[in-house]
């Protein structure tokens, strides 16, 4: 089920119910893009891991003793920038939604979502893109978009006119060769506009740029 050109993508697996780890590991292992480099009880267990490990996605889950889901994303958008996190949980409430993305998880996903869906969500997270099951881009909407704090300023009073073209790129989910193809500027200079855009906007990760794109209207969400 590999795609040739396909990289391998490390995961580690964060729950603290072993059943659920093993359900993860009978699952992915069906797919050859994805290795299972370890598994943790709790975000404690897990930013240890990757201080001697490497990952490229987490599957985090929220609730947890000793450190919760939250707690651990937060460090580990601190300290490893380049893992993705990517929420699998079973709790819609909108507390956790807007506390795991505001601490830095690019992902949201029930643990009711089925693999195809639960497969498409790694890869895109993987990318550097961002994923909400459409449960959890609602709720995203609904509590986000309103804030009356983002609408003390507009977007063009902040940023350039091509900053702007490159954020709104990025929130409709285009990764960084394809901004750079369509803009004609190098992939260097991409990746210079979004650091100079997130200091900005003093914003931490693609799904923070995301969402703050669908608040000033600069996209629309599907």
């Amino acid at each position: 089920m590999k795609i040739d050109s396909q990289p391998i993508i490390k995961i580690l697996l964060v729950d603290d119910h072993p059943i659920v780890q093993q359900g993860l590991r009978t699952t992915l292992s069906s797919y050859s893009q994805f290795e299972i480099v370890g598994g943790a009880l709790n975000g404690l267990d897990a930013v240890q891991f990757l201080k001697k490990n490497h990952a490229d996605v987490v599957l985090m889950d929220i609730i947890m003793p000793t450190m919760n889901g939250i707690q651990a994303t937060k460090i580990m958008r601190d300290e490893f920038p380049e893992v993705k996190v990517l929420a699998l949980t079973m709790h819609d409430e909108k507390e956790y939604v807007v506390e795991m993305i505001k601490a830095g998880a690019t992902g949201y996903l029930l643990k009711d979502a089925k693999p195809n869906e639960l497969i498409q969500a790694i890869d895109t997270v993987y990318q550097g893109n961002v994923y909400f099951s459409p449960m959890i881009s609602n709720i995203l909407v609904k509590e986000l978009i309103a804030k009356p704090e983002v609408e003390k300023t507009e977007a063009s009073d902040i940023l350039s006119s091509r900053e702007l073209e490159v954020l709104r790129l990025v929130a409709e989910g285009s990764s960084n060769k394809i901004i750079a193809d369509q803009l004609f500027i190098s992939v260097r200079t991409v990746e210079t506009h979004r650091e100079r855009i997130m200091k900005k906007l003093n914003l931490h990760n693609t799904a923070s740029l995301t969402i703050y794109a669908v608040q000033k209207g600069l996209i629309k969400v599907k």
